[in-house]
C-alpha cells in the first residue's frame, strides 16, 4: 500500500483543549516534560502509557519506523479523543469522575528502536480514572486518528516496506 496522503500533509501539529493538550511532532518525544505537563494538586494520579518501536514482529528483526499523518485532521480527531474520554469516563463511573489533565503526544517521520513514538499522559483524582483514561484513550488514537506506520525489517529493500494503519 503507498501513503495514502501526500507526505507534505504530514507536518508538526499542537492543539489545546480544556482538558489537555494533543501534539504532533517530527522532534524526539521528552516523556518526562510530558509527564510533567499534567501535573496537578487535585491530582492523586498520573498514568503513562510509552509506546516504543521495539527491535521485533513476528519474528523479523526491526530496523525502525516511520510515521506519517494528515495532520490537519489528525490533530482534531486527537483533540475529539481528549474531550470524548472525559464523557467516556463520565458514563462509566456513577461518581462522575474523570481526569484531571491529559497530553498525547505522537510522533512522525522515523522512529529508531527503543524510541517512543507515542506518549499518554493522565493525571486524576484516583488512579482508576488515570488508568482508564490513558487506556481508553490510547485504543481510540490507534483506531481513530489519520497517522500511518511503515515498518522497515533487517535484510529487506526499503522500498518494500509497507504503509499500515496506525492501529
Amino acid at each position: 500500500m503507498s501513503l495514502p496522503i501526500p507526505s507534505s500533509a504530514s507536518v508538526d501539529a499542537r492543539h489545546e483543549t480544556d482538558h489537555g493538550v494533543a501534539v504532533l511532532t517530527h522532534c524526539p518525544l521528552d516523556t518526562q516534560a510530558i509527564i510533567d505537563s499534567v501535573a496537578d494538586d487535585g491530582a492523586g494520579a498520573t498514568a503513562v502509557f510509552i509506546g516504543t518501536t521495539r527491535n521485533t514482529f513476528q519474528g523479523k528483526i526491526v530496523t525502525k519506523l516511520e510515521y506519517q499523518a494528515y495532520s490537519k485532521l489528525a490533530i482534531k480527531t486527537m483533540s475529539s479523543i481528549l474531550n470524548r474520554t472525559s464523557f467516556h469516563l463520565h458514563l462509566q463511573d456513577v461518581r462522575g469522575g474523570g481526569f484531571t489533565r491529559m497530553a498525547i503526544h505522537h510522533r512522525l517521520g522515523t522512529v529508531p528502536v527503543g524510541q517512543p513514538s507515542i506518549v499518554i499522559a493522565v493525571s486524576a483524582p484516583h488512579r482508576k480514572e488515570a488508568f482508564e483514561a490513558c487506556e481508553w484513550a490510547l485504543e481510540q488514537v490507534k483506531k481513530e486518528a489519520q497517522i500511518w506506520k511503515r515498518e522497515y525489517y533487517d535484510g529487506e529493500k526499503e522500498e518494500d516496506a509497507e504503509w499500515k494503519a496506525n492501529a
